[in-house]
């Protein structure tokens, strides 16, 4: 891999737009649409985004930088030609007469400057000639268009992708600020008005609160609730949640009440549309930054969610003439607000474990109001990032580290748990002490520990627990690895099962799986809802043929951090047995010792992977639960790889329906011989072995010359009889 063309994509990310090769920006720009396609989803389609708004726009940005620096990027399917989402289909889809686009952003005052002068440039409009704007907040709802033909209200739709939305016009119908017929004389023939609809915090907190009275769910934010609701099947849980609605603008018109914004804003006003009493014209550059700063000083006093502010051109005949660029107008833009920020105490530093048993520590902090929202917990990343450390190893906050009773500065940047940003270094009380990051589980107590790169002598940033088989953190994610297909593969007992038993505290450790049917008489499964007498009692029959199990597939179900089906295998042919394993692993502790050195020599088994098995049966309590799993079960010990057999060192694929050994037999008996088993076909393969109804792979060997053999002639070429 040369280092111009094929640069790491993390490496590329943090490399200049005009500095990147033609290859790499290709390869960035698709990591980028696909990464970006799926938060689009996620927040258009899920109402349930993963990401900030903030964070969202930065992967925006650097994708029409990387289309702007590389034209031949710029195609028809691009996503800066997009908006939205593709509707989900649940609802009947809507033809938008007026697509429904998106805006462009800015960041900065000089954002804005520049819009504006882009404007004048493009009108040809002389450095003296008045400009005026619209100027309102951006309100964090869903976008919304509503119908009206002859005064009366007969479609409502959602955005979609801009072309296309979802037909909701039952559920706008219970929107009480929502006029089921416009007033007034000068309403037009055909008029869609498009606004936001949105929830009230004070609205969505009282919903909240009674949600948890009743043991119902809680919901995570205004926006999500919003969407949620207005595309809810049933309109009658839309009813009983209070949504509202802004109007901002139109789509299409039989004609206009006004010739410019502000006057068309006005009409709808006039005609009952809810508008919002922030809405301003401005006449100079000047005027709309300052409404913004104002804007910005009530954000946190408003009763609804805000991100930025919208400027308009006022001039309708101006907007017409500039028209649109990709996804956006020329005419508009959204200058974003930086994310908020407050400043509290941290009360506690509270360490949590993770499904994985990753260590992750949570600032509790004096509660303090962010942006309208009341903050508690902020994330502390990870031990690095306490101690004033970065990912990379440079110094973040100036070196300084976060104890309990430091006073810090928060932000809340959208709607995800806050992150603390900086010290205040002068308020540091003279009791704290430098927090220390536990070395054990706090939910088992088993050691806690980093791994260490050999090759950069980093250490990984997250310490994680090693009880994987004891940790309670950890034991439902560990139980369906356990059960799962290349592991015991217990038919009737899958994911699903493995979550129900550990939720009753049936089975809680590997073991307890083999202990149900002797449990049985007082666990009484049969009466659950789901089960029966039969069911049970096949499920003990599935049970049960699973208490012999070959090596490879017993460490494999084990959970040790870095061991998938591979490095199992590796690790069965060479120990052969599971107790000769588990005494020379236990040994290796000591890595001074030659069965340390043993380990290490495994071929594809390097020091990370020696370091994680190591690791793993250290822990008293992985081993006390490997010694109770192997009561109950018999692990078959390994075949020696035999080296002189006449596929040794081959690389086989096998294909079509094979009828006298199922695919994992095949594999596992050609591995047995020493060949390699691929699952598709290059010049490097040695056999292809075909059954009936094999397909391409059969074109692929004979484009690259690849000998092609029957079950028969396996079988033979083998010397085994079948």
């Amino acid at each position: 891999m040369t280092q111009n063309n094929n640069m790491p994509s993390e490496k590329a990310a943090n490399t200049p737009a005009d500095k990147l090769t033609a290859k790499q920006a290709k390869a960035e720009h698709a990591r980028l649409e696909a990464e970006i396609s799926a938060h689009d989803k996620r927040y258009y389609q899920q109402d349930a985004p993963t990401v900030t708004d903030a964070e969202y726009d930065v992967l925006r940005r650097r994708y029409e930088a990387l289309e702007k620096q590389f034209p031949e990027l710029h195609s028809l399917t691009s996503l800066t030609r997009k908006v939205g989402a593709t509707p989900s289909g649940r609802f009947k889809k809507v033809r938008h007469a007026v697509p429904m686009l998106s805006l462009g952003n800015a960041f900065s005052e000089e954002d804005v400057s520049d819009f504006a002068d882009r404007i004048r440039r493009f009108l040809n409009l002389k450095e003296s000639a008045e400009i005026a704007f619209t100027a309102e907040p951006k309100i964090d709802g869903l976008s919304c268009t509503l119908r009206y033909e002859k005064g009366k209200l007969v479609q409502a739709a959602t955005r979609g992708d801009g072309a296309e939305g979802e037909d909701v016009t039952a559920n706008v119908r219970t929107i009480k600020e929502v006029p089921e017929t416009l007033k007034g004389k000068d309403v037009p023939d055909i008029f869609e008005v498009r606004g936001e609809v949105y929830m009230r915090r004070a609205d969505f907190l009282a919903l909240n609160e009674r949600q948890k009275k009743e043991g119902g769910q809680l919901y995570v934010n205004p926006r999500n609730t919003a969407a949620g609701t207005l595309r809810q099947l049933d309109a009658k849980i839309t009813a009983s949640r209070p949504l509202r609605f802004f109007g901002y603008g139109w789509g299409e018109a039989s004609e206009l009440p006004g010739e410019t914004q502000f006057e068309v804003v006005a009409a709808l006003k006039r005609w009952g549309i809810p508008t919002n009493p922030l809405f301003k014209r401005c006449e100079s550059m000047g005027e709309m930054l300052k409404h913004y700063r104002g804007i910005e000083e009530k954000r946190a006093k408003l009763d609804y969610d805000i991100d930025g502010v919208v400027y308009k051109l006022d001039r309708i005949d101006w907007q017409e003439r500039l028209g649109f660029v990709s996804r956006t107008p020329r005419w508009a833009i959204a200058h974003k607000f930086p994310a908020e920020q407050a400043t509290t105490i941290v009360k506690d530093i509270m360490i949590t474990v993770g499904r994985t048993g990753a260590l992750t520590p949570t600032a509790v902090l004096d509660p303090v109001t962010v942006g309208g929202v009341v903050v508690s917990m902020a994330t502390l990343h990870n031990e690095d990032y306490i101690k004033g450390i970065g990912g990379d190893g440079a110094p973040i906050r100036n070196g300084v580290d976060i104890r309990i009773g430091d006073t810090v500065k928060i932000e809340r940047a959208g709607d995800v748990i806050p992150k603390v940003l900086d010290v205040v270094f002068a308020k540091r009380p003279n009791s704290a002490k430098p927090f220390k990051f536990p070395a054990v589980c706090p939910a088992c107590g088993s050691h806690a520990v980093r791994e260490t790169d050999p090759d950069t002598g980093k250490q990984d940033a997250v310490r994680r627990c090693t009880g994987g088989l004891i940790c309670p953190a950890q034991a439902v994610e560990r139980l369906r690895h356990f059960v799962s297909r290349n592991a015991f593969d217990i038919e009737g007992f899958g994911e699903k099962q493995a979550e129900f038993f550990f939720e009753k505290g049936w089975v809680m450790q590997p073991v307890d799986i083999f202990t149900l049917e002797k449990r049985n008489k007082k666990l009484k499964i049969e009466e659950e809802e789901g089960y029966g007498e039969t069911s049970v009692r096949n499920l003990f029959a599935a049970i049960n043929e699973r208490r012999r199990i070959a090596f490879n597939r017993f460490i494999f179900a084990l959970g040790i951090r870095h061991i998938g089906e591979t490095n199992a295998i590796r690790l069965a042919r060479h120990y052969l047995t599971a107790e000769v394993m588990i005494e020379s692993v236990k040994a290796a502790a000591d890595r001074e010792s030659d069965d340390y050195q043993e380990l290490l020599n495994i071929g594809g088994i390097g020091e990370v992977v020696a370091d994680a098995v190591v690791e793993f049966f250290k822990e008293k309590k992985n081993r006390q639960a490997i010694d109770a799993l192997l009561g109950e079960i018999t692990v078959e010990p390994m075949e020696a790889v035999k080296s002189n057999s006449p596929v040794s060192g081959k690389t086989v694929v096998f294909t079509g329906a094979l009828e006298k050994m199922t695919r994992d037999e095949a594999k596992a008996m050609a591995e047995r011989l020493g060949a390699k088993v691929a699952g598709s076909v290059s010049k490097k393969t040695d056999y292809v072995v075909a059954g009936p109804g094999a397909g391409s792979k059969l074109a692929d060997a004979k484009k690259h010359g690849v000998g092609v053999l029957s079950e028969d002639e396996w079988f033979r070429l083998i010397g085994e009889k079948r």
